[in-house]
This record gives structure tokens, C-alpha cells and sequence, in this order.
């Protein structure tokens, strides 16, 4: 005989709590169950056997109650259902069934048995107990598999799911990129893990945080996902935004699955904005994928497959005055047809149209293996593939027009591999073996340069500045190859090992220790100018052949393979912790852990450099550590209240690309010559004079400019004569920079089962990466108050740290509540004040220097964060609903309230370098008036809703099931074209006269839908 029975509280850690770096190694992939079994009158169970069963797959793990009656089981796979059996000689057997575990949090079950009854045992159900949020140590957020499947994603990414929590904050103005930017720090402090591999852009030259073009993993892989803020547990490393963490579904002994297609297009998508006509380019995309997880032999070894293609278009929403693009430049299209007329028939070459639309692909594959070779040992391996590519712009700023040969493929190739073993060894003492190994080919290519017509390898970048006489505005536009594609070629490898061991003392002490290490081996070419170019000061300086500039680099031998940075190091980690119950009601975690480099790998010495500076510029990370101690805390203050926090050092987040520049810019491998040095910019000489010789020149292609380099540029480079810009060095005392973060949280759940939630997080970053001018000396001060320079040395950019040290704080609100009815809603505030020295927003050394506001371009002062979000608002809401009988209708919606981004008031760009008589040269409007600070002005607030309906199906057979669905991004703005309208500043800062700073950002603005269809079965 059975009974059913209602148990007394029990803390579950599986609701969300509100509030992607090249170090990130030890991130979770599985959960555990503990808690304490007592008899009736709250004595130790002891000797109570615990068994813990996965259904789907029939694997079982079982654990003993210690004298202090207290429990552990580790490794265990996240989702479920679990059934857990207690066996107790002395007290009534109990079991629990449908129970789930969340990724990364222990499911803690506190259970008072009974007096023997009777019966055979007494049977609840997880849903039967009183779970809450209860039981965390910090700031996170965890997401199930039906947030995954319910949330209006129309991009099928993480990042539709994730922005759920209003700390973190998705830059849908970028584009498809998404930037994930967590509590006011840029997504190159995030790390991504997936299945214990990380997953974020290691090297640091793209901007959605992936090592890819887009999610590098199929979104119907996943089965949970995890976004840690400030996690005290030692294990965590390798950044100081958050960790967003993936785990991908396992097959079972049921063959279970799906495929799934979905589609998009022009007539799904607006038309109109503010009373604006918007011309769409015609486009349509598909994606279309399939997944099956089944069993190889029953209870023994399981198989999961999933595969995703993606095959649509990049549009481009740029147009001259009077196109009706979605996004119009200041340019009239007169001037635009004499530039093209000019080019074509002086310079024989032809640009292109301007660009509407082209296509781009996408294909991952994902293959997971489990092995449970036993009841004490499980083996794991993923397989992930994924190859991709999409159509870019380099300079489409509000000021800039690129026409079609100028824009170039991003494209990327991963393939990884991952193994892990989970080992209970005792009841007392388990492991965690972890090998990983990530291969990487990035490319990034010119149109032109891939075009194959005449000189389609072979043409430079051409730039026209062209002033509107209407309005005095002033665009460039670009011609020929980008200059930054003209060789360009990225691949990397990442090996990593993780041995990790849990042992639980007789007093119940969860010990962890372990150690890391994660190499990763860089080939990087990249070359600007290899083809050169060519800047003019107006349309009749273009047609005349008279440049402003030309520039050229190039290995001496010419080519540019020879000035590849090939570079390497490896990152060692430490650690051990304690985590123990001091009383029946304080849960600590004390841990420590320390982070080391070691690298036989140097940058080229440059003589010169070592004369001048009295040190090499051969300075690497050899040696370089840093020990991070943390101690974090839950107090239960009642059954339905506890606190939590901490305070932990963390590190990691800075990317590669910073490192890279310091063993490419140091010209020795490579080399630069200007064409103010041959007088080719003095007015004196054209471009098409008889006696100018072009060399390096395709066969069949025209000896002239674009084409081929003039000679005495050539020449003097393959004589290694030149400089490839300022020289790029590590400062030979750069330490590793690091963060404090401090947390406070409280949860409250009222007996109406609202889950409420507070939190507090204060960070403090010291040793921050900036970049400074190496060779500037002040020799004095203008009338103004700006600082007069000197350059005293070989001139250079130092990659060190700031003196200064930044405060950062983030206060959050949540509510959570499910009513029977089907409903669900979750919704949360954040208030953010982050701050940053620089923002260190680009990949190369100058940009990082003059991309940022300042009264002195040496300074060090801590303001607030491009990437601040002052105040944000959210809420999602599910409804699911029967209209038809036995099919469920589901409804959900996504909304946002948010602060625009803050930005800077500066004197123009044409005025900059007047202030410091180009010293330091500065390309940009950068610079403050006196007394103005940096992002002292706020942006414009930016609110919408997305909507997702599907209605369920009948399948063809017993067991199967369809659905079709729905989903409208800015389904606001589909309601009136004046609403869910999304404004921004270019770079963060704009004129101090410009009365109309922000431009409106037409992708994230215009409404769009995409109609699907599914299968389970």
C-alpha cells in the first residue's frame, strides 16, 4: 500500500533570481542533490540509503545519511524527471518523483521522515513541496527547457532568453550580433560555456561574444542555461561581467525528437517608421533543423543529435538622400553617380552598386555520447560543428557610405571536442575529468577582393570626403577593397584540462580542489593597406588623381603571410574550497584560487625601440598570476525568507586581439610607407602622371592606381625601410587586472507562493587594460587648459594598467509567480552605475586609445561606462490555454522599459587635432570641451513587446505532436510605427552644437515576424 503525504519545506535553488574571455575553463555542466534526512523527532537518519534515479535514462546514483544525517550526490545530469527513493530501517520509506535539477544549483532535500507505518512507502511529488528560489549563494539566473521552447525568440539565441534578466542587457541596435552586456560591462568580459567548453570569442574581433558569426550550437540542443553575475564558487573563472553557461540535452532510453522549420521575409516585416516610408529590400530566409536523442543499448549508452541550417540574407538599410532606405546618409545621389562615373571611367575600376542585399548561410551539428559505464562512473563526450557566414560593413557610420566591393564576408569555421568523466569513487569522495579541444578558422574577405572580375583581388580602398553644400555635412565614401581585409587571416586552438575532486567529511564538510590548465596556440595575419590606400579631399581631387594620403604595408618579401604573429600561452589554475553549514541555518562557502600564465612566446625585439625605451618590447605574460580569494554565504532567516551574498576577487575577460597587436605591430615583420614621403600628396603630382610605375600588378589588370603600388612605395618597404605605425608593447610591469565583487541578496516567498527577491552588487575593478601613448611627454598647457605633448621616443602605444580603480553597483527587484490557470509571469528592475577607465571597445591599439571621451588623451579618470544601462524594466509573461481538447494554445511576450545609453558632448572632429597640433595624431571627435564630462549626457529611453503564439497539433501517431507558431519581434511598433522606435549616438559621442546627436536605429526599431512549424515526437 502506498500513501501520498505533503512534506515539510524544502529549499529547491531552481527559480530564477533577478538581479561570454579567454580564462574560462571551469564552468558547471551538471548538478547535485543533498540535504539532511531526519527521523520524526528531528534526529539524524543515519544510515539511510538514498537512491537517486534518472528515469529517461535508467541511471541511478546512491548515497548514505552520515551520523549528522546529511547527504550528497554529485555529477548528476541537469533536467530530469529523478525519482528519489529514502530506505530507511527505522523510519516509513519515502519517495520523491518529477523531480528537476537546474544547472549548477544543488537541489537541497530537507526531509523529516515519519514513524514506521504500515504501508509500503509514502510517495510526493517535487510539485507537492514548497520549492523556491530559496537556498542560493549569489546573483543568477537559471533558465529551463520550456523558458527555452515558450520565449518569443525570434532569433533562436540565448540572448531572446537571457535578457529576461533586466541586469543583463541585449544590444539589439548591433544588428544579429546581440552583444550580451551584464551589469555595465562591455560582452567582452562575459565567458560562454558550453558542455564544460567555452564558447566565447576567445581572440576578441567580434561582437555578439561568440567565436562564431552566430550561436555556434543548435538553440534545440539545449537543455538549460545558466547566467552567473558573481558566483563565489572557485571553480568559476575567466571573466567579470557574467558567465553564461549551456548544457545540451542527452538522449534517453526513448528515441525522442523533432524538426522544426521556420521563415521569414520582407512582406513579414514593417514598412513604415515615425510616418517615414521605409524601402525593405526584398528578402526571405529559412532555417530548418532536427534533433533525436535515442538509446545505443538500453540503461547503458545514449546518443543525441542535432543539426540547424540557416540560409537568408544581409540587409543593408543605408541609402543617399531621397533612396527611402531605412537608414538615409547625408549624401545626395548626384555626387554619389560622379564618384561612380569617375572611378569607372578614369580609374577603369568599377565599385558596385550600392549594396540591398546578400545572401549568408549558417550550419551547426551537434553529437553527445553518454556512456553510464556503471552505477559509479558516467563518461560524456560532445562533438559541436559549426560553419557560417554573413555580409558586413567596416565604416557605415552615420558619416560614412560604403558602396557594394567595399563590404566583406565574416565568416568562421569551429569544430570542438569534449570528454568528461564523473567518478563516485566512495559515498564520500568524487571526481571530475574534463578534456576539451577547440580548433577555430576565422576569415574575413572584401567582395573585392573574392569578386573575380578585373582586378578583383587587386583593388585598394578609396576614400572620398564629399560635403553636402545644403547643409555643410561632410561623408566619406568608400571605393575598392576594405583596408582592413586586405590580408586578414585568423585561426586559433584551445586544449584544456580540468581534474576536479569533491570529498564530504564525517562533520559534513563538501571539500572541492582541483586544477586547470588551458593552452591556446595563435596564427594571425593582419595586414592593413597591402593594397593601399588612397584618401581624397573632394570629388575634383578624385577625379584629378590628386590623394590627401596613400598608404601601403606589407611584409618585405611581400607577402603578408611573412608578417603573421604566431604567438602562444597557457593558463594555469589552483584552487580548493570548503563548503559547510556553521549551524542548522548558515550555509559557507570559503574558497581560494589562483590563475597563472606561462609562455615561452615573445613579441619580435625591435632594436630601435630597445635603444630609445632602455627595455624590449619582447615583454610577455610569463609568469604572471593572481590569487583570488572568496567567501560566500546563505542564511535562512525563516521557512520562506533567506539571505545570501558574498565577497570574491574574479579575473579574466580581456581579449587576445590586445595581446596579438603587441607581436604584429612592431615593425620588424612589417612595414609602412606614406605617400607624403614621394610627394604624391602635395598637389604636385597625379596619380595618373607618365611617370609614376605601378608595381605588384595582377596579369590583365590596368598599371594604374588602386591596381598596383607606385614604386617608390613598393620599393622602399620590400627594402624594410618604413614603420608599421606606432610600435605595440606590453608595459613590462602589467599585472593582471582583477575585480571585487561584493553581494547582498534577500528572498521572500509569501504563503500566496510570490517568489520576491532582492539584490546587491557592488564591484571594484583595479588594474584595468587601457591603452596610453608610450612616447608623449607634457611639456606644457594651451590657453584652454589642455595639455601640450611632446613625442620624446619612437612613437608607440603601451598596452598597461590604470592607476585608477572604478566602483560599479547594481541594485535589482524581482517577482515570480505561477497560478494554476496557466499563467505565469516574471518581471524585474535594475538600477546600474558601472564605470570604466576606458572603454576598450576595438580590437586594434589606436581605436582603443582615441575611441572615448577625454580633456587629455593620457588621463585616467573613472567615468560611467559606454556600456551603461541606468535604469531597465522587464517582464515575461506565458499563458497556456485548452481550446482545443487535449491541444494547448500557448501565449507569451517579452516586454522592456529601458535608459538609453549614456554619451559625450565633444568638440567636432575637424577641430581635434587643431587643439593638439596633431600631438598625438587623433582621427576622431573625441575630445571634451573644458569642464564637460564623459557620458554626461543620457540617452533616449527605448520600451517595446514581442509576442510568440503556437497552437498545438495532432501528431500522425500516438505520442507525436505538431505545433505552428508565431512569434512578431517589436510587436509595439506593428501596433504604431511611432512606437518601440530605438535611438542611439554613434561611438558614444556627438558634437556639442549637433542639436539631433541620435540617429534612429531602423533594425531594432521596424517590427518583423517569422511564422514556424514544429514536430516532437
Amino acid at each position: 500500500m502506498f500513501m501520498k503525504s505533503k512534506l515539510n519545506r524544502v529549499a529547491v535553488a531552481v527559480a530564477m533570481s533577478v538581479g561570454l574571455s579567454a580564462g574560462a575553463m571551469a564552468q558547471e555542466t551538471s548538478s547535485n542533490i543533498s540535504g539532511k534526512i531526519t527521523g520524526p523527532q528531528g534526529n539524524p537518519a543515519a544510515g539511510t540509503r538514498v537512491t537517486i534515479t534518472h528515469v529517461p535514462s535508467g541511471s541511478t546514483k546512491t548515497a548514505s545519511v552520515n551520523a549528522s544525517g546529511q547527504f550528497s550526490a554529485e555529477g548528476l545530469r541537469v533536467g530530469g524527471p529523478y525519482r528519489i527513493v529514502i530506505d530507511s530501517d527505522q523510519f516509513q520509506d519515502t519517495t520523491v518523483d518529477e523531480v528537476f535539477l537546474t544547472l549548477g544549483e544543488a537541489y537541497n532535500l530537507n526531509l523529516s521522515l515519519e514513524a514506521e507505518q504500515n504501508i509500503e512507502s509514502i510517495i510526493v511529488t517535487a510539485s507537492q513541496l514548497s520549492s523556491s528560489a530559496l537556498g542560493q549563494l549569489s546573483p543568477s539566473a537559471s533558465f529551463s527547457l520550456e523558458d527555452l521552447q515558450k520565449a518569443p525568440s525570434i532569433n533562436r539565441n540565448i540572448t531572446d532568453v537571457i535578457r529576461m534578466d533586466p541586469r543583463v542587457y541585449v544590444d539589439e541596435t548591433s544588428g544579429d550580433a546581440n552583444p550580451v552586456q551584464c551589469v555595465g560591462k562591455s560582452n567582452r568580459f562575459n565567458s560562454l560555456t558550453v558542455d564544460g567548453v567555452k564558447m566565447n570569442d576567445s581572440f576578441g574581433l567580434g561582437s555578439n561574444g561568440y567565436p562564431t558569426v552566430r550561436m555556434p550550437f543548435s538553440y534545440d540542443a539545449i537543455e538549460q542555461v545558466s547566467v552567473e553575475i558573481a558566483p563565489f564558487d572557485v571553480i568559476y573563472t575567466g571573466f567579470t561581467g557574467c558567465n553564461i553557461n549551456a548544457v545540451t540535452k542527452s538522449g534517453t532510453n526513448s528515441v525522442k525528437g523533432g524538426f522544426f522549420y521556420d521563415y521569414g521575409s520582407d512582406s513579414l516585416q514593417g514598412d513604415e517608421l515615425e510616418g517615414d516610408k521605409i524601402n525593405v529590400p526584398d528578402n526571405s530566409d529559412k532555417r530548418y533543423g532536427f534533433n533525436v536523442g535515442f538509446p545505443i543499448l538500453e540503461d547503458k549508452l545514449f546518443a543525441f543529435v542535432s543539426y540547424e541550417k540557416y540560409e537568408g540574407n544581409s540587409i543593408f538599410t543605408r541609402g543617399a538622400i531621397g533612396s527611402g532606405a531605412i537608414n538615409e546618409v547625408d549624401l545626395r545621389q548626384q555626387d554619389l553617380d560622379e564618384i561612380v562615373r569617375i572611378s569607372n571611367e578614369l580609374y577603369q575600376y568599377d565599385p558596385g552598386p550600392v549594396p540591398t542585399s546578400l545572401p549568408e548561410e549558417d550550419e551547426k551539428l551537434l553529437v553527445k555520447l553518454d556512456w553510464n559505464i556503471n552505477d559509479n562512473h558516467r563518461l560524456s563526450y560532445t562533438y559541436n560543428y559549426n560553419d557560417g557566414f554573413f555580409m558586413n560593413t567596416s565604416d557605415g557610420d552615420a558619416n560614412e557610405f560604403e558602396l557594394l566591393n567595399h563590404i566583406y564576408e565574416v565568416g568562421a569555421e569551429l569544430k570542438s571536442h569534449q570528454f568528461s568523466l564523473y567518478s563516485d569513487w566512495t559515498d564520500k569522495f568524487s571526481t571530475e575529468a574534463r578534456f576539451s579541444y577547440l580548433e577555430l578558422d576565422n576569415r574575413q574577405i572584401s567582395i573585392e577582393n573574392a569578386s573575380g572580375t578585373v582586378g578583383g583581388s587587386n583593388f585598394g580602398e578609396v576614400q572620398i570626403d564629399v560635403e553636402n553644400p545644403d547643409n555643410g555635412e561632410e561623408v566619406t565614401v568608400y571605393l575598392g577593397g576594405d583596408d582592413s581585409r586586405h590580408a586578414n587571416d585568423l585561426n586559433y586552438d584551445v586544449t584544456g584540462l580540468i581534474l576536479r575532486g569533491k570529498y564530504i567529511t564525517d562533520d559534513y564538510h563538501t571539500l572541492t580542489f582541483g586544477y586547470e590548465r588551458e593552452a591556446l596556440d595563435v596564427f594571425n595575419v593582419f595586414v592593413q593597406h597591402s593594397e593601399t590606400e588612397m584618401r581624397f579631399n573632394s570629388i575634383a581631387d578624385f577625379e584629378a588623381g590628386l590623394p590627401s594620403a596613400i598608404y601601403y604595408n606589407n611584409a618585405p618579401s611581400g607577402d603578408p603571410n611573412d608578417a603573421a604573429a604566431v604567438w602562444d600561452y597557457k593558463i594555469h589554475s589552483v584552487y580548493v574550497q570548503d563548503e559547510f553549514y556553521a549551524n542548522d541555518d548558515l550555509t559557507l562557502q570559503v574558497g581560494v584560487r589562483y590563475d597563472w600564465y606561462s609562455t615561452d612566446s615573445r613579441p619580435e625585439e625591435n632594436p630601435d625601440f630597445t635603444a630609445d625605451y632602455g627595455f624590449s618590447n619582447g615583454t610577455n605574460l610569463d609568469g604572471e598570476g593572481l590569487i583570488q580569494p572568496r567567501i560566500g554565504f546563505n542564511y535562512v532567516l525563516n521557512e520562506s525568507t533567506d539571505l545570501r551574498g558574498g565577497i570574491g576577487v574574479f579575473s579574466g575577460g580581456n581579449p587576445n586581439v590586445w595581446f596579438s597587436n603587441n607581436f604584429s605591430n612592431n615593425n620588424v615583420l612589417q612595414f609602412g610607407q606614406r605617400g607624403r614621403n614621394f610627394g604624391y600628396t602635395d598637389g604636385s603630382r597625379s596619380l595618373f602622371d607618365d611617370d609614376i610605375v605601378y608595381k605588384d600588378l595582377e596579369d590583365g589588370v590596368p598599371a594604374g592606381p588602386g591596381y598596383g603600388i607606385p614604386s617608390e612605395l613598393y620599393d622602399a618597404v620590400a627594402a624594410g625601410q618604413g614603420a608599421n605605425n606606432e610600435i605595440n608593447y606590453f608595459d613590462p610591469d602589467f599585472e593582471l587586472p582583477s575585480e571585487t565583487k561584493l553581494s547582498l541578496g534577500i528572498t521572500h516567498v509569501t504563503e500566496q507562493d510570490y517568489v520576491l527577491q532582492a539584490d546587491l552588487l557592488v564591484s571594484r575593478t583595479k588594474n584595468q587594460a587601457i591603452v596610453l601613448r608610450g612616447d608623449l611627454e607634457q611639456v606644457g598647457t594651451n590657453d584652454e587648459g589642455y595639455p601640450i605633448y611632446d613625442s620624446v621616443r619612437l612613437p608607440s602605444f603601451v598596452l598597461t594598467n590604470s592607476s585608477e580603480d572604478s566602483t560599479s553597483y547594481t541594485v535589482s527587484f524581482g517577482l515570480m509567480k505561477s497560478w494554476e490557470n496557466g499563467l505565469s509571469l516574471t518581471t524585474g528592475y535594475a538600477y546600474n552605475h558601472a564605470e570604466d577607465v576606458q572603454p576598450m571597445t576595438s580590437s586594434v591599439a589606436f581605436s582603443n586609445y582615441q575611441y572615448r571621451a577625454f580633456t587629455d588623451p593620457q588621463e585616467q579618470v573613472s567615468s560611467l561606462s559606454d556600456y551603461n544601462i541606468e535604469h531597465r524594466l522587464t517582464a515575461a509573461l506565458t499563458y497556456d490555454v485548452e481550446f482545443m481538447d487535449g491541444y494547448e494554445t500557448s501565449f507569451s511576450a517579452f516586454g522592456l522599459i529601458q535608459s538609453g545609453r549614456p554619451f559625450s558632448r565633444t568638440i567636432p572632429r575637424g577641430e581635434v587635432n587643431d587643439i593638439y597640433n596633431f600631438n598625438p595624431y587623433l582621427d576622431s571627435n573625441n575630445v571634451l570641451p573644458m569642464g564637460n564630462e564623459r557620458n554626461g549626457e543620457d540617452g533616449s529611453w527605448w520600451n517595446k513587446v514581442d509576442v510568440r503564439v503556437s497552437q498545438e497539433l495532432p501528431g500522425f501517431m500516438d505520442g507525436h505532436t505538431a505545433s505552428v507558431f508565431l512569434v512578431i519581434d517589436n510587436f509595439t511598433n506593428m501596433l504604431n510605427d511611432d512606437w518601440g522606435i530605438a535611438e542611439r549616438v554613434t561611438f558614444n559621442t556627438a558634437d556639442f552644437d549637433d542639436p539631433t546627436p541620435e540617429s534612429r536605429q531602423g533594425d531594432a526599431s521596424l517590427w518583423q515576424a517569422r511564422i514556424g512549424f514544429n514536430y516532437n515526437f
